[in-house]
């Protein structure tokens, strides 16, 4: 094993791929010159040359459907977005093209496509650059959702994606690019849609996925002292979502807590809260806790964002609801 930073597994995703597979290229704004806007794409220029590594204009829905047109051509592109906000400007080109195009061609274009980038906040960047899509693109028939919280989930998910022959949305964090990890020498990749057991525990699942998983550890370890035991489960891929993991742990803690960075209307959480209660309601001794930001756009006051930004604080207290310790 090695350990590397977060935006280091990026890169030796996409650049192991791109040595097996000549029909790879990357594209986005500042990957190539600048060696990307977070760096995850250093020294891809200097090995694979100008045209497999691409710098774009600030034109989002003009690179986007340009990279999904050449997929019927036999391309295998990456697409890299600065900020997930940005893909909004492309999303027509996402949704009614990516998306669709198998189906709409009667299965004679496959679309092996990853669009990937940063998602949710990242400090004070206000409200038009914190914002988490990963439901928005989960909603959608034809698209697959991957949303990693460590650099070895990051690098085995990120090799998976790529060889996908179905568009997959990858979504990463401007906050964990420098986050180190373990992660092994040799090749590996990992499963779409299967969750890890990250903790094991005995009174409480608590499900989560990207950056804001951390502050489920954050409170399992204090819970601990209290003699409550946490069990935790990393999604890592929000579509296709692994509900027999959820449901195992489920049936074994019979409470269960959803931490998500995102509105609380229509997201992630509300999805897993209806699955379990239809298949396995039997099982729980309290009702389902979701834990999501404030329903405001993400304000830029750090006084005021704090409380917007579910924390581990927001965390110990459902556990202590479901619980009925409080």
């Amino acid at each position: 094993m090695k350990t590397i930073q977060f935006r280091e597994a990026i890169c030796e995703a996409m650049s192991e791929e791109m040595r097996r597979d000549e029909a790879i290229y990357l594209m986005g704004e500042e990957v190539a010159e600048y060696n990307g806007a977070y760096k995850a794409s250093k020294g891809m220029l200097d090995e694979f040359g100008p045209k497999r590594v691409i710098d774009t204009p600030i034109a989002e829905l003009g690179f986007a459907g340009v990279a999904i047109g050449s997929t019927m051509t036999g391309n295998r592109p990456i697409v890299e977005y600065m900020t997930f906000n940005f893909s909004l400007v492309g999303i027509d080109q996402i949704i009614n093209n990516a998306a669709k195009i198998r189906q709409m061609s009667g299965g004679q274009f496959k679309c092996p496509i990853v669009f990937r980038g940063p998602t949710a906040s990242a400090g004070q960047l206000a409200a038009t650059h914190s914002q988490a899509f990963e439901n928005w693109f989960a909603n959608t028939p034809g698209l697959k959702v991957i949303v990693p919280s460590n650099p070895y989930d990051a690098k085995g998910l990120l090799k998976a994606a790529i060889r996908d022959d179905d568009p997959v949305i990858f979504m990463e964090s401007e906050q964990m690019y420098g986050d180190k990890g373990e992660v092994p020498e040799d090749e590996y990749v990992l499963p779409i849609g299967v969750a890890e057991l990250k903790r094991e525990g005995s009174d409480v699942t608590i499900v989560s996925f990207g950056k804001i998983i951390k502050e489920a550890y954050k409170a399992a370890d204090e819970l601990e002292k209290e003699g409550i035991s946490c069990e935790i489960i990393d999604l890592r891929t929000v579509r296709p979502y692994d509900k027999e993991a959820i449901l195992k742990s489920v049936k074994k803690t019979n409470r269960l807590i959803i931490l998500e960075e995102a509105w609380p209307f229509g997201n992630v959480s509300t999805e897993i809260s209806h699955m379990v209660q239809a298949e396995a309601f039997d099982y729980l001794d309290a009702p389902i806790y979701k834990i999501n930001t404030q329903d405001t756009p993400a304000p830029y006051s750090p006084v005021l964002f704090e409380e917007w930004l579910p924390n581990h604080k927001d965390v110990i207290e459902g556990v202590k609801k479901v619980m009925y310790k409080k």
